[in-house]
């Protein structure tokens, strides 16, 4: 079984191209930050620095949510791979093919301490209701994703 569960913030903002062809695909490529439990102490590195390949519907996503610092929580798979760089010498590739990537963290925990802050909406946050439910502003019906 090949399976991958990592969560980490984006090191830069995805660098997104769209292949060629009838079915242009996007294709979405960042590196993630997983930080590394500490062992012995040791002042060494403490995270691990992954390259993250999303394709298609994901790296479109990735396009259009995803920024450097945005915390997120992903699964795939591992991919190696191998190519002749233009010196003639053999090039080891490993990747984590992207499946599901999701928001590991809200937008106002993410702006306290450097994450993904979003921006353009104005609005202040609906506060919560006494039930614990929070209370929708009128007037936004149409950008709500369910009715």
């Amino acid at each position: 079984m090949n399976k991958v569960i990592l969560m980490g913030r984006l090191t830069r903002d995805p660098e997104v191209r769209y292949a060629q062809g009838e079915n242009a695909m996007a294709i979405a490529r960042f590196s993630l930050a997983v930080d590394r439990r500490r062992q012995n102490n040791s002042d060494g590195q403490t995270a691990d620095f992954i390259n993250i390949v999303a394709f298609g519907r994901l790296g479109e996503f990735a396009e259009k949510y995803l920024h450097k610092g945005t915390k997120v929580a992903l699964s795939g798979r591992i991919q190696t791979g191998s190519y002749t760089n233009k010196d003639g010498q053999r090039v080891y590739t490993t990747d984590i093919i992207a499946d599901d990537i999701e928001f590991a963290e809200s937008k106002n925990s993410a702006g306290s301490d450097g994450g993904y802050t979003g921006g353009g909406d104005s609005r202040p946050a609906p506060a919560a209701a006494g039930d614990g439910f929070m209370n929708i502003p009128d007037g936004i019906d149409e950008e709500l994703p369910f009715n």
